[in-house]
């Protein structure tokens, strides 16, 4: 009976591949298959063919025919495009057979005008649970890279690239590969530095099914497992102070999260276009702001330790694009800039040798900017393990602008890259008295992504699957700034103001009645 086994093994594995198809919609006939992908760049057939070589077309509604290769490829001379003037739905598939047991990732260069019910390149059949990935909207109609990784177990799995679109909706696909190993996304977090004022003022959290629960709870459910705390010196009103990042640190830990420590050296907010010295440092030479420094880069992260929640990563300043603890700090004088990130830097790691740490800056979409800005820290001999960029597409440009600087930071560096900081707009209506910061006056949104919850939620998983296609595993996640920084009086921006609103409500990922919205579902693992 023995001999038998193989090919009672391949008829199970044909049969599996019908189930599939069957549920997908796909004919009960089977391409020949390969143990690699068959002309994944659409270059044998030239333009106009429906069905590649290599690929198989189907429709459940008949509408195949919005399948089909043509001019413009991303790097040859053709590309497979979806597009229809009336409603389709159509997956053009690839079977692999033949395959070690083990992990892959599925690559794509795709792109897509936008407004499909669904478009995404899926990995099916591979033994474990079905995966995909969007097609980004792309505006500007440049190409993007987006990968899917699965595992395969029984030696077999299928490519699709599928469209459910409504009339003249079209997406491009171009350059599919399939090779062995897993594109991760490390790091899944969420800065929620308001959420402990604001549960304390009396905030409210409930998950998508309308039950009250606390917002790491829901967040933590959903697949977030980082959280990003800042601390500032001595703030105005105590909010962010010391006191509360050791308290909600435990809380993050509790979770089983990880911590990323982000030390402003500031009383207030800094950013690009401001970075004040604490008032107890005021009139500080330089030499007595590195000694602060390090002083209180060691005790915040010592004392973080000591009560069981040591950061996992530390960034020494707060988009310091242009310095920090102005004016000593300033990048016009890079020597002396240097010498207060490496007191901090030397303070976090003589209290905790294993934190990583980050450098953040701002605008991820600026590529040859924040290389300089890189290169100079390294030849000033500032030592960093981390490249962290604040990326708000509204503000710094498109998907394909961010994926250009990460994989040219992560080349260049050789060091991980995340996005430090992200959101998107679920509305542009005001739920406080304070003015949004992200108006339909005050920003150009990109086209790609409405204002509402659905663009919320494909705008952030979009920045995710950019962050995990940098290539060689250096794309290590994203954190989405402030997703529980809802309407609650009392918690505004301004610690010298306890009547100011926060102006980020309406990116929240709850909305004006403290409900989770689809966005949180961007957290689930990939």
């Amino acid at each position: 009976m023995s001999h038998l086994l193989p090919r009672f093994t391949r008829a199970l594995a044909v049969t599996a591949l019908l189930a599939f198809t069957l549920l997908v919609g796909a004919p009960a006939t089977i391409a020949s298959a390969a143990s690699t992908v068959t002309n994944g760049g659409f270059e044998t057939d030239a333009k106009g063919t429906a069905t590649p070589t290599g690929w198989t077309t189907y429709s459940a509604n008949g509408t195949g025919s919005a399948a089909y290769t043509e001019s413009g490829g991303h790097s040859g001379s053709y590309r497979l495009t979806h597009y229809s003037a009336s409603a389709y739905s159509v997956n053009t598939y690839q079977y692999l057979s033949g395959l070690t047991n083990g992990n892959y990732t599925l690559t794509a260069w795709v792109r897509s005008g936008g407004g499909q019910n669904s478009v995404y390149v899926g990995l099916t059949n591979c033994g474990g649970t079905d995966k995909k990935t969007y097609v980004p909207t792309m505006a500007d109609g440049n190409w993007v890279r987006i990968v899917v990784a699965t595992t395969v177990s029984n030696n077999q799995c299928t490519i699709n690239l599928v469209s459910d679109a409504k009339a003249g909706n079209w997406a491009n696909f171009d350059d599919i590969s399939f090779t062995s190993g897993y594109a991760s996304l490390a790091v899944r977090g969420g800065d929620v530095s308001s959420l402990q004022r604001g549960e304390n003022l009396g905030g409210v959290y409930y998950n998508s099914s309308g039950t009250q629960q606390d917002a790491l709870t829901i967040l933590g459910n959903a697949g977030m497992n980082y959280a990003r705390l800042r601390v500032w010196v001595n703030p105005a009103d105590g909010f962010d102070n010391e006191t509360q990042l050791l308290a909600m640190a435990k809380q993050v830990k509790a979770k089983g999260m990880g911590l990323l420590l982000d030390l402003h050296y500031s009383d207030t907010w800094t950013d690009p276009g401001k970075q004040a010295i604490p008032a107890a440092w005021a009139g500080y030479t330089l030499a007595q702001l590195e000694t602060a420094v390090y002083n209180y880069s060691k005790q915040i992260t010592a004392d973080l330790v000591a009560q069981g929640t040591a950061p996992d990563m530390v960034q020494t300043g707060n988009e310091i694009n242009a310095g920090m603890l102005w004016t000593y700090g300033s990048t016009s004088n890079w020597s002396q800039f240097a010498a207060l990130l490496k007191s901090g830097i030397s303070g976090v790691k003589a209290a905790d040798s294993s934190a990583k740490i980050m450098l953040h800056i701002a605008n991820g979409a600026a590529d040859a900017t924040d290389k300089a800005w890189y290169q100079n820290a390294v030849n000033y001999g500032v030592p960093f393990d981390l490249i962290g960029l604040s990326y708000y597409d509204y503000w710094h440009g498109p998907l394909d602008q961010l994926q250009t600087t990460l994989d040219d930071l992560a080349a260049t560096f050789g060091k991980p890259v995340l996005v430090a900081e992200t959101a998107y707009p679920w509305t542009l209506a005001n739920g406080d008295s304070e003015t949004n910061s992200v108006t339909a006056t005050n920003t150009t949104l990109d086209a790609g992504y409405a204002a509402t919850p659905a663009g919320q939620a494909a705008n952030f998983r979009d920045v995710l699957s950019v962050v995990q296609a940098v290539p060689n595993g250096l794309g290590w996640g994203a954190f989405y700034w402030e997703p529980t920084w809802t309407v609650v009086s009392g918690n505004g921006w301004d610690p010298t103001n306890a009547s100011s609103g926060d102006g980020w409500e309406n990116q929240a990922m709850f909305d004006f009645s403290d409900k989770a919205m689809t966005v949180v579902n961007d957290y689930a693992a990939r």
